[in-house]
């Protein structure tokens, strides 16, 4: 089997190499945009505005309440069938990634926002600051310690969910998998492969991730 695995390595390692690339581009845009919109949901659930609150509160709800698999293809057929056949494939499970992580993060700045003294809305209010001057020059910048660590842990997660686009049979490491399998016809191997690189990049990312909360704490 260790034969047989360095010889789909060396004979197919540009496949798993597209597919690790195509894995971290999607993970990165996803989260990117994610956060993006995340924060505007966010804010959303804390706004004073009645419908706002209750918009951002169900949307959350319902996106953390059903798997991922269900939102992506429902993005997938819906969207092709609703909105426009003529965008790519790619483009649908994408926006389904998004909008997954976007429940997720919004939590995320939430708490990490919630987490600031309430001395300092306090302050900010009497210093004559408007809502938007405070978030920005105030909360914003003290929340962040607690946020960006977050935002790694779920960019992280994020790789991991990315395997679920290979049904899709769009660009990722999975993908990489099942062409590499149905050539060779060694499933196994080809999976031992694929669970190798996932674990290295997430193992590496993962003590970045501890480096750069320690530099925060200091």
């Amino acid at each position: 089997m260790i034969q047989n695995i360095f010889n789909i390595l060396e004979k197919y390692g540009h496949v798993f190499l597209k597919g690790t690339w195509g894995t971290l581009y999607l993970s990165l845009i996803v989260v990117f945009f994610g956060t993006i919109v995340g924060a505007l949901i966010s804010l959303m659930k804390m706004s004073k505005f009645k419908p706002f609150s209750v918009i951002a509160s169900v949307f959350v709800e319902i996106v953390r309440g059903t798997p991922i698999l269900l939102q992506l293809y429902l993005f997938y057929y819906l969207g092709a069938d609703l909105i426009s056949n003529q965008l790519p494939d790619t483009f649908w499970v994408i926006t389904a990634l998004i909008v997954n992580s976007s429940a997720y993060v919004s939590e995320i700045f939430r708490a990490g926002i919630q987490a600031v003294d309430k001395g300092q809305f306090e302050a900010s209010k009497s210093l004559g600051l408007s809502n938007a001057q405070m978030m920005r020059f105030i909360i914003l910048p003290q929340a962040i310690k607690n946020i960006l660590p977050a935002l790694g842990n779920e960019f992280i997660t994020m790789i991991k969910e990315t395997s679920l686009a290979s049904i899709f049979f769009i660009n990722s490491l999975m993908t990489s998998e099942a062409i590499v399998s149905s050539t060779t016809h060694m499933k196994i191997e080809s999976l031992i492969i694929v669970g190798i690189i996932y674990f290295i990049i997430t193992f590496t990312l993962s003590k970045l991730l501890k480096k750069f909360e320690g530099r925060l704490q200091a």
